[in-house]
């Protein structure tokens, strides 16, 4: 039996010291459109209020920033988001004016880790197999 018969909403949500503040970072960050909460405390982004899915953000009051790479005693990651791009040198540019930094640590040269305002890891990444071609791709 599936959860729900209606349309789904599926998204994951990610603590912070200001929600709202982090929704809007990631707003810019995708293009994405903000969604912020009436107690504002949460916030959800997405490209347009009928996708399907989104990112929310929610206030925090005891939020410790991760560390990364990961110490051993020190707030770590729960988990981490992976962003598909076309151009890795504009995309880290895109996300430095948005207000992510540079992770200071790198464990691979093509997948740049990117920190967000809060402290959360992102990375950016290439996918370069022809396994998404698009339609217009087809019989090529």
């Amino acid at each position: 039996m599936p959860l729900r018969r209606r349309k789904q909403w599926w998204g994951v949500t990610l603590d912070a010291p200001d929600g709202p503040e982090l929704g809007r970072f990631y707003a810019r960050l995708l293009d994405w459109h903000l969604f912020p909460a009436d107690n504002g405390l949460e916030a959800t982004v997405a490209p347009s209020a009928d996708a399907g899915y989104n990112l929310g953000f929610q206030t925090e009051p005891n939020y410790l920033r991760p560390v990364w790479p990961v110490e051993p005693g020190q707030p770590q990651m729960s988990m981490h988001l992976e962003i598909e791009v076309d151009d890795l040198d504009e995309a880290v540019a895109h996300a430095v004016a948005a207000g992510a930094t540079l992770a200071g640590f790198q464990p691979q040269d093509t997948v740049p880790v990117m920190i967000d305002p809060a402290g959360h890891p992102f990375c950016l990444y290439l996918d370069e197999s022809d396994e998404y071609l698009d339609e217009s791709d087809e019989g090529e």
